[in-house]
């Protein structure tokens, strides 16, 4: 498999765009404590040694002294201040490292968010900048931030992480593995070099038990060994390297238009999957494409179809022969495990045109081969090569024979001036013109005519096929034989011009395609386009269908089409329920006259495309389904890139009316606490000058006045996520009775009871949230429960969470309503009693809950009856072990 080979174009381009950017290297661990910012800075310590001018530019010790000790040996780069709701917050002084220009910045915790306020809300953003200024950065990062494994480890640890990196970071990064087994991790955890012990007495039974530590592990290992590989298969093809390198396994599949090519397809897929690796269905094209009956091309077509929906790359690479077109394809894409079938051939026909396997596992080198035997009861449709070449037109041998003719007249004419031999090479010319022009056939009767003419017209005696010289028989045969040579060589060369040819029209077609499908300004414009270019290259009709309630909805044709029947949309419904073709020439719901291909992306089905033709055949000749599914995977990624497009721009739009919303209700909410102030001063004096009732009036009024500026303010930090929070260990029972006391006046009237157990626990949450999400709690009760009724506050215990439930005795909550209820302005219609209110209670509930790692629910109970609003505390925020003599 070595060959001369050449820079891959567009890895040269991008391992040149990297030049004069600064190097990024991560310190990639599976969990906090493995010793990444150790790590991290011991190597900028041997940086520093070796003559390199390098800074800190951030790191967090989380007061391990080891790690202190090493963070004193270096330039520290001043933290920047960002005053935020009071309060001062440090964050990486980006400017100060640009202005200091080092050559390498020490910066942990890539995956940090930056406080509000700073020029980037990610610090993995402020490090993109330093890379781009030309300085190297050392940093660190666990594997649960990265973006693409979010979903996988809260499956399994139950801890959605908030703070992701994109993948494209790690992708570009060179990359350090910190490695810790848990076991040792865990001992770590247990001294303190974690956690505060407190802290990793509850970390060790949920986040660091040992099955997830492991998983951790082999996410990280795996994660890395998919980068390195990447970034090696780049450096390989941006310098032209020979060889597999086969450190990260890739399948390649060879398929055919043999019944059996399906069940190769499946087995690669298990292959693959059983590997992790990616794969690649590659058919090759030769001579012998061009003479694939429809039912063959059909095969092929659904054949490849069957290798894209199993999630394989489909590629059909023109070539000589089989054994050359796969192995050149292995070589470009690095395969390291070849799966190819073996049919059930005669000894006669193996020894006319050999094993493809054999001479494939001769030549491949290193890379595994696996044969698979074909399906016994799929019948093998073996052809050779002559019995299988088309007869040329009559109109072919015509011409040969025209050309043979003027080449003898051109013959005659020169016998006097040369040889009889050099008479021969003439007749050379009329056998590539044929073959070259009409193919092997005729190429094999032009060199049978140019023998016998050359017989009658040229060797004595002239004029019969008489040959009187022995000699003259060896340069017939010789003629005989030089000429089907030429012709086989000539008729190779046009096959294999056409080959090419159709490869370049298709890829033509499908940049143009490309081209086409960038320009479109909107979706129906997009939707028309994709029509009229797809009508255009295959000379079909075509519609456009996307789902909607009333279900398949025609959105463009072409020619326009105003209806569709009911058995095409039956067609078109099944097509994108079941993400398989379906109408004519299908296998499903055939009595249609449109055949329905879905366009689908990893986000689902986003349509189908119609085709059709004006005559009663088929929708499609099966030699255009390769290209129809290339096309179709353009129009599927255009229309889906053109959907998030708007989307973002929705979100876009969202994101400005809620900034304009919580700076109007900040604004106006500080406007109002001036005028607040004065009226409650005004009514506390009133109040001493005796006039009770009207103080009491102008005072309860005011009261409830700032009430509802208070949630407007909440609500605006809740929005904007700016809760100041102070997570400690708090006692339920004191924060009820706090709460209590503060509802006084709210709860003027009513009894409430307290039904907590004595032996609760004590959770770790922030008190002040904690008290203002009681607060609006009884204040919701005291304004929706039925007049004399009193209030319940109930605490109990669950298996993996920590429920406290305040419970009116009112009306209730509406069937349906008990979602609705946490969102911003929103009040019971229909209740009179809810006109008292803004409607930001229940959703300044929803926030604070939220903001401490909790949830709020909200149902009706039965005892005692009425509307219950449960705030559940889960597992990892209770505090189990503390003595009831120690509690605050």
């Amino acid at each position: 498999m070595n060959e001369t080979a050449r820079p891959d174009p567009e890895a040269f381009l991008r391992a040149a765009a990297q030049e004069g950017r600064g190097r990024l290297k991560i310190f990639l661990g599976s969990a906090p404590g493995v010793g990444k910012t150790y790590e991290m800075l011991t190597e900028g310590t041997q940086r520093a040694k070796a003559g390199s001018d390098v800074v800190v530019g951030i790191v967090e010790t989380h007061g391990r002294r080891e790690t202190e000790a090493l963070v004193h040996g270096h330039e520290l780069i001043a933290r920047r201040i960002v005053p935020h709701q009071n309060q001062s917050l440090t964050e990486m002084d980006i400017d100060a490292i640009l202005a200091r220009q080092p050559q390498l910045a020490l910066v942990d915790e890539l995956a940090h968010s930056n406080a509000p306020g700073s020029r980037h809300p990610k610090r993995y953003q402020d490090v993109q900048e330093l890379l781009a200024a030309g300085i190297d950065v050392y940093s660190t990062l666990n594997i649960q931030h990265l973006e693409s494994l979010n979903d996988v480890v809260a499956s399994f640890t139950r801890v959605r992480v908030r703070e992701t990196v994109p993948d494209s970071v790690l992708e570009d990064a060179e990359i350090e593995v910190v490695d810790l087994p848990p076991d040792e991790l865990i001992e770590r955890l247990k001294d303190g070099k974690v956690y505060i012990p407190q802290e990793a007495s509850r970390a060790l039974t949920h986040f660091f038990s040992k099955s997830n530590l492991t998983a951790l592990r082999e996410l990280a290992l795996r994660r890395a060994a998919q980068a390195v590989d990447a970034q090696m298969l780049e450096y390989v093809r941006a310098h032209a390297l020979a060889g597999s390198f086969a450190v990260g396994e890739r399948v390649v599949v060879a398929i055919s238009e043999q019944p059996s090519a399906p069940g190769l397809v499946r087995a690669a897929k298990r292959l693959a999957d059983a590997l992790r690796a990616p794969w690649t269905a590659v058919h090759i094209e030769t001579r012998r494409s061009a003479i694939l009956s429809d039912a063959e091309r059909q095969g092929l077509a659904e054949t490849l179809a069957l290798a894209s929906r199993l999630g394989a790359a489909t590629a059909s690479i023109p070539a000589r022969n089989v054994v050359e077109g796969l192995r050149r394809f292995a070589v470009d894409a690095r395969a390291t495990q070849i799966v190819i079938g073996k049919s059930s051939r005669s000894w006669w026909f193996e020894l006319r045109h050999g094993s493809v396997v054999d001479r494939l596992v001769r030549d491949t080198g290193s890379v595994a081969v696996h044969v698979l035997p074909s399906d016994d009861d799929a019948p093998v449709r073996v052809r050779s090569r002559a019995m299988a070449s088309p007869w040329s037109k009559p109109a072919d041998y015509i011409m040969t024979l025209l050309a043979v003719m003027a080449m003898t007249a051109i013959g005659r004419l020169m016998v006097e001036a040369i040889d009889l031999g050099n008479i021969a090479l003439l007749y050379l010319v009329p056998v590539m013109f044929a073959a070259a022009s009409y193919g092997l056939r005729a190429g094999l009767f032009g060199g049978l005519a140019s023998s016998l003419a050359y017989n009658f017209f040229f060797l004595p005696p002239t004029g019969t096929l008489t040959v009187s010289n022995p000699e003259n028989i060896i340069s017939i045969l010789v003629l005989l034989g030089v000429a089907i040579v030429t012709a086989q060589f000539a008729a190779g060369v046009r096959a294999q011009a056409n080959l090419a040819g159709e490869s370049a029209r298709q890829n033509a077609a499908l940049a143009g395609f490309s081209r086409h499908l960038t320009v479109a300004a909107s979706e129906e414009e997009l939707m028309q386009g994709v029509c009229a270019e797809i009508a255009r290259l295959l000379d079909v009709r075509t519609v456009l269908l996307t789902s909607s309630a009333v279900g398949p909805t025609l959105r463009a044709a072409f020619p326009p089409e105003d209806r569709m029947e009911q058995i095409e949309k039956a067609a078109a419904q099944w097509a994108m329920d079941n993400v398989q073709p379906a109408g004519r020439g299908s296998s499903t719901l055939t009595a249609s006259d449109w055949l329905f291909h879905p366009l689908h992306t990893q986000r689902g089905v986003l349509g189908v495309l119609g085709i059709a033709r004006d005559d009663a055949g088929l929708a499609l000749r099966p030699d255009q389904m390769p290209l129809l599914i290339s096309l179709l995977d353009q129009a599927a990624i255009a229309l889906d890139r053109m959907a998030l497009e708007e989307q973002m721009l929705d979100v876009r739009h969202v994101r400005e009316r809620d900034r304009l919303r919580a700076a109007l209700l900040s604004s106006v909410s500080h406007d109002l606490r001036t005028p607040l102030t004065t009226i409650l001063s005004a009514a506390q004096e009133l109040r001493r000058d005796h006039a009770l009732p009207l103080a009491e009036l102008i005072e309860g009024e005011a009261l409830r006045l700032n009430r509802f500026v208070a949630n407007l303010l909440d609500m605006a930090r809740v929005e904007a996520g700016a809760l100041p929070m102070r997570i400690e260990a708090t006692d339920l029972f004191d924060a009820v009775a706090s709460a209590v006391q503060d509802s006084r006046q709210t709860l003027a009237g009513r009894e409430v009871k307290v039904d907590i157990p004595p032996d609760i626990p004590l959770v770790r949450v922030d008190p002040v949230l904690l008290h203002h999400i009681l607060l609006n709690l009884l204040d919701n009760a005291g304004r929706y429960g039925d007049p004399g009724t009193p209030v319940t506050i109930r605490g109990a215990r669950t298996a993996d969470a920590l429920l406290l439930s305040v419970i009116d005795q009112g009306p209730g909550i509406p069937p349906g309503a008990e979602y609705r209820l946490f969102d911003s302005f929103t009040r019971i219609e229909g209740n009179d009693r809810a006109k008292h209110g803004t409607g930001l209670g229940l959703a300044i509930v929803k926030g604070f809950a939220e903001a401490m790692g909790s949830t709020a629910q909200a149902a009706n109970a039965a005892d005692p009856p009425g509307a219950c609003f449960t705030i559940r505390i889960p597992e990892d925020c209770i505090i189990k072990d503390m003595p009831q003599d120690e509690r605050p």
